[in-house]
This record gives structure tokens, sequence and C-alpha cells, in this order.
């Protein structure tokens, strides 16, 4: 399968280079790594075992890849406008859109773009950081849930689900992607959106009764929000604390937002926040913490 990898910071760089191990044709969207993988390689440093890729094929544009049968779009959702521009090159009559982005509204951008059939949305549980140019360093988790945006085609994830899962990545299907998304909004909202604002990890977050509390109760929050939203069933408020304890297993670990704010750039609040605020809004139910969370991180200034 032909691949394209759009977004290769952590995320990308991480499925790619376990894609290519795997055997498939993976093509790198490269911005800063590029001299340094175009010249070394790709180093990765994982809890599953460390490998390196000598060679990979990496590009500074979408149009020297051309069409692919599969578009893994793991880019920050603050450049969602440059979508149209860096996607149409690699569009083909087959190509399908697998999108790993944080946050909600990124399946409905996408289809309107480039139309619904193509899309597949994906949910990441996946505990990574960038090291040094070329490198990555995997700490924990791995596992991808796809589910296809309009439900069209099970026979054509069923394919992609056993593809990720031959190469090494954890990955299950759902027929209900828009619950999937939330449920990762469960542990995202809280942790990202307090890491960031206190500038500290998850550890030292969950080590104090007080912050551990307040965690808790975002999420609690956000679960009834989408609750109140078109999912099959129901997610029980027991899955905070699911969340916390599989939290407490990460030790200390640097959400990615936390990561962006450290290194002065843009932080994903529209996605992550803004628009489960809006969803939630919709249906009358409001989240006074997760707007309080909101709206302290966009005083920061860089």
């Amino acid at each position: 399968m032909k691949i394209a990898i759009v977004g290769s910071g952590a995320l990308g760089l991480y499925y790619g280079a376990l894609l290519q191990r795997g055997g498939q044709d993976i093509h790198f969207l490269l911005r800063r790594d590029y001299d340094v993988v175009s010249r070394n390689g790709l180093k990765i440093f994982s809890i599953n075992g460390d490998f390196e890729l000598p060679t990979i094929q990496g590009y500074l544009r979408t149009e020297d890849i051309g069409p692919v049968d599969l578009v893994l779009l793991g880019l920050k959702t603050f450049s969602n406008n440059m979508l149209y521009e860096l996607i149409s090159p690699l569009i083909g009559d087959e190509t399908q859109i697998l999108t790993l982005q944080n946050g909600l509204g990124n399946e409905e951008a996408l289809a309107d773009q480039f139309g619904g059939e193509r899309i597949i949305g994906g949910v990441a549980f996946l505990c990574s950081n960038r090291g040094q140019p070329g490198e990555v360093h995997h700490l924990g988790a791995g596992r991808i849930t796809i589910g296809e945006y309009l439900r069209i085609d099970k026979e054509r994830l069923e394919k992609l689900a056993s593809v990720f899962n031959h190469c090494g990545i954890d990955c299950r299907m759902t027929d209900d992607i828009k619950k999937a998304r939330w449920e990762k909004l469960v542990w995202n909202i809280p942790f990202n959106g307090l890491c960031a604002l206190l500038m500290q990890p998850v550890d030292r977050l969950l080590a104090a009764s007080h912050t551990r509390c307040l965690i808790r109760e975002i999420m609690t929050e956000v679960i009834r929000a989408a609750n109140t939203q078109e999912i099959d069933t129901p997610i029980h408020e027991e899955y905070a604390e699911e969340m916390l304890l599989f939290t407490d297993n990460m030790g200390v670990y640097k959400p990615s937002m936390l990561i962006d704010r450290e290194e002065g750039r843009p932080m994903e609040t529209t996605a992550i926040f803004r628009k489960p605020l809006e969803f939630a809004r919709k249906q009358g139910y409001a989240m006074p913490r997760v707007e309080m969370l909101v709206t302290l991180l966009e005083q920061v200034v860089f």
C-alpha cells in the first residue's frame, strides 16, 4: 500500500516507521527533519524495542509524492487551513484519508473538501515525543481505533486494520468513531489543558490530591457532554477512573500541548476545547470547568 504521512511529528514518524518496517510503501512529508532524515534515516527508541530505518522516502512537497492509496494525517489541527493545499496532490480515484488528529471537527472539515466517502476517522492513544531531529521516543501505548465517517464500506476498514496490525500497530475498528473521539477527549481535555497551563507533566498533577480531584471532575464533565451527543452507547462515568489509572503508569510524561507551549508553538485549543464546547452547547449542556480551562489557556502569552 502506498501511504503518504502528512504531519511527520512524533505520531506520524512513529506510525510511518512501523508501517515501512512492515513492508508498506511509505512517503513522508517532512519539514524541519528533512535534511537530517534524508541523510541519516530515522531512529525509533521504543519500549517495544528500538529500531532504525537507514533510508526513507522524504519530501518537502506533496506534489512530489503524487497520488497514494492512503493519506495518514497527523498534522496539528492549528494547521488545518493548509489541508486542501497539502492533500490535493495526493488524491487519486481510490485514495482514502485517515485522520489521527486530536479533537473534534476534523472528519467534517476533510469531508467538505474531499468527499465524505474517502474519510476514515482515527483515534490514537500514543505516548511519544520528539528527540533530536530524525529521532522519536515511544514511551507507551500506541493503540489506534478507526471508524468510517459515513459507514459505507466496512470491508475497506477491515483491510486497513489488517495492514496496520500486520505492521505491529494495535489497530481496532469501531462503528462509532464519534464516541471514540469523545473518549479520547476525556483524557485530552484535562491533561493537555492542565499540564500546559501549569507547565507540569502528568505525574505531578496526579500526585497532588486536589489536582487529581480536579482532573476527575473535568473528565466527568466531558463524559456527560459526550452522552448528550448522537453516540450509539453512553460512556460510563467509571471511565474517568480508568483513565486516571491508565495515566498513573505513564510516569513523567509531557502531553503534546505542554510541549507546544514550551517550544513556543500554537496550541490546539480550537479542536480540543472550543469544538467540544460548541457541540455540547448545541445540546443544551454547559461545561464550566472546560470553559474556564480554555479561557485561561488562551490568555497564555508566549
